[in-house]
């Protein structure tokens, strides 16, 4: 059965995120004193007394209903409360009560079925303890005071919160899952490709670049393949963001990147190949990911290709500017959708789990050796006066394929015959969204080399 979920729900900066680092035990969500700084559903993996569990942090509710993004805040909340099989309601023990914290608990004393836990944070002493006790007059039970900061109480909390999940039965195979991260610069159309994805408001869409900042996850299942898919914060050059909001979203990001199987940069059609958009393949290229380059707004994009190649396949056009641009990710797909549309978006799924395939295969021993020798016989490699041998092939490890090729002489491997190697392997397995490793080391040695 999949893992319970806990939602933590409350009005702004009443340390929502701090206590959702605190549970995780990472600092996955961003912190700052600035109210609605998360404003996302935000996703991680939780464990306590051998309970596995999946906690969301959701953006602080707020009953103003002239703020816009207020109002998609609270859609997001809502949303979380409606999949959480535990909700908790934070509020601030050094504020006490609110209108605000009434109003939420009169909307959570009508709607919510599952187990609901009043936690009073900033408790840091007996005192605090004693100004949690008026959230009693919520009327929504048992209080639990904590400190996020300082974890006072939190244990006890957890105690109470595994107790009342479901009984355990067994688990989905998380192995099986393919790990799909959207990335790209700011507004390109990542958070609305996942709502074209899932069908539904999942995350804040907004023309205001930069509206998310944090990675978010949300599995679903796509032709019978588990997905869990991650939006994250648009990536900006990092000189610019030093010590801002958004140098921390972009942190987030490169570790969405080093957790997916697959990276999908997603590219603005209408503005075209920016600098930004080769840095963010560059980051998914260095950490050995799949890659995947999804050319969003396709709908309108293709106008301006056909403007300037009357005549010509505008998909062709665009793919061989992407490779000349691209050279390091020549193996990447290249996908075309419109999120606004919903076009394509089948397609560019297949793509991805197609590239994620492609992640972990793995050679035979017996397979990778022929071919090896069949190249290097067909295309002799001589420098120095001495010939390139191999001899021995295996392949050490997966995502990404990675060969080790045993020579006599490393130093004898050229960069461009190491290519050509690359080449022969991609010619026979196709292995289409997937960087590949060769790793040369020396043989042991034998007569032959001794002669």
């Amino acid at each position: 059965m999949p893992k319970p979920i806990v939602a933590i729900v409350g009005r702004p900066n009443v340390g929502k995120s701090t206590l959702f680092n605190r549970l995780t035990g990472k600092r996955i969500a961003i912190v700052e004193d600035t109210p609605g700084i998360t404003r996302d559903r935000l996703y991680a993996e939780g464990e306590w007394n051998g309970r596995n569990y999946t906690l969301i942090d959701t953006g602080g509710i707020s009953m103003d209903e002239d703020d816009p993004m207020q109002a998609q805040v609270r859609i997001q909340a809502e949303i979380a409360m409606e999949e959480a099989d535990v909700i908790l309601m934070l509020c601030d023990a050094s504020q006490g009560i609110t209108p605000n914290d009434i109003e939420l608990a009169d909307e959570l004393r009508g709607v919510v079925d599952v187990p609901l836990f009043v936690v009073v944070n900033k408790s840091d002493n007996p005192n605090r303890d004693q100004d949690a006790m008026e959230f009693y007059s919520l009327g929504l039970g048992e209080i639990y005071p904590v400190s996020a900061i300082s974890s006072r109480g939190v244990g006890d909390l957890l105690d109470e919160v595994v107790a009342s999940f479901p009984p355990e039965t067994e688990e989905d195979n998380e192995d099986e899952t393919v790990r799909i991260a959207l990335v790209g610069r700011p507004n390109v159309g990542k958070s609305s490709m996942v709502n074209a994805i899932l069908g539904e408001e999942r995350t804040i869409v907004s023309p205001v670049a930069g509206t998310t900042r944090d990675a978010i996850d949300t599995y679903f299942e796509f032709e019978g393949k588990r997905i869990l898919l991650i939006d994250t914060a648009g990536i900006r050059r990092s000189g610019k963001i030093q010590g801002t909001v958004e140098y921390y979203s972009v942190l987030r990001a490169q570790r969405a990147i080093e957790r997916c199987d697959v990276a999908v940069t997603v590219i603005d059609s209408i503005e075209g190949l920016r600098d930004g958009d080769k840095r963010v393949l560059g980051m998914a290229h260095e950490a050995g990911k799949a890659s995947v380059i999804c050319v969003n707004k396709w709908d309108e994009g293709r106008k301006g290709v056909l403007e300037e190649n009357a005549g010509k396949n505008p998909m062709r056009i665009l793919t061989q500017t992407l490779r000349d641009e691209l050279p390091f990710c020549s193996y990447a797909p290249v996908a075309f959708c419109s999120a606004l549309k919903g076009t394509g978006i089948g397609a560019f799924l297949e793509t991805a789990i197609h590239a994620a395939e492609n992640h972990s295969m793995r050679i035979p021993t017996g397979e990778l050796n022929r071919l090896i020798r069949d190249a290097v016989d067909s295309r002799p490699y001589t420098t120095k006066g001495r010939n390139l041998k191999v001899k021995y092939a295996t392949m050490a490890a997966v995502q990404p394929p990675t060969i080790v090729l045993f020579v006599n002489d490393p130093e004898l491997m050229h960069f461009s015959y190491q290519r050509y190697l690359e080449n022969q392997l991609r010619k026979t397995y196709g292995l289409e969204g997937t960087p590949l490793k060769i790793i040369c080391r020396k043989a042991a040695k034998d007569r032959e080399d001794r002669d």
